[in-house]
């Protein structure tokens, strides 16, 4: 049974190591390989926040460029963590995350993923935003958190489909995936020019 009305021109490879990404991009049903490099996560100053997700997404792909074969569509994806203006990464260790917590706990922030797709020749982007609203968390409840989840590989310091997730977040505005790290929407615009009627 199809779970799509289209497919794709060509073999979809993955540029992220996420298992969370993986297994949003497996409800596609469009099969994929994973292939992972060490990129360069840093961006010039005096991008806005949106620019920035976009620019990090697309030094991953470019990255990955050199390992691209004929007939390949290549997809990255860069989820960040943005807060009265400042990016919120990936902590540099257990006190940086419960300091990053302590921070959004009560409050409202941003997490933008953006995605690039390309064959080498043709790119196309997409991206999507929503707005997260942490319930007050106690220090204690983060500490916990930290401590046995360590969320040391995650842009601020959390997973929404963790633990601390479905029991901190208040609500959501925008999509699930997006907060997870794929929203599918955008994935599927962003490969657009390489999908075809299944």
């Amino acid at each position: 049974m199809k779970r799509l009305p289209y497919a794709l021109k060509g073999s979809l490879v993955l540029g992220s190591g996420s298992p969370r990404r993986s297994e949003l991009l497996g409800v596609l049903g469009i099969p994929f390989v994973v292939r992972t490099s060490d990129s360069d996560e840093s961006a010039p100053e005096g991008l806005s926040d949106r620019e920035t997700v976009s620019h990090v997404a697309r030094q991953k792909a470019e990255a990955l460029l050199p390992s691209l074969k004929p007939g390949e569509i290549l997809l990255t994806a860069d989820t960040e963590v943005w807060f009265q203006g400042r990016r919120f990464g990936k902590p540099q260790n257990l006190e940086h995350a419960v300091q990053m917590l302590l921070e959004l706990s009560g409050q409202t922030h941003k997490v933008i993923t953006a995605l690039w797709a390309t064959d080498a020749v043709a790119w196309s982007g997409a991206e999507s935003t929503a707005l997260v609203t942490f319930k007050p968390v106690d220090e204690g409840f983060i500490r916990y958190y930290v401590e046995h989840f360590k969320p040391l590989d995650k842009a601020g310091a959390y997973g929404a489909q963790e633990w601390f997730g479905h029991l901190a977040i208040d609500r959501i505005e925008g999509t699930f995936d997006n907060v997870k790290g794929l929203p599918l929407d955008a994935a599927v615009e962003a490969l657009g020019p390489w999908l075809k009627d299944a």
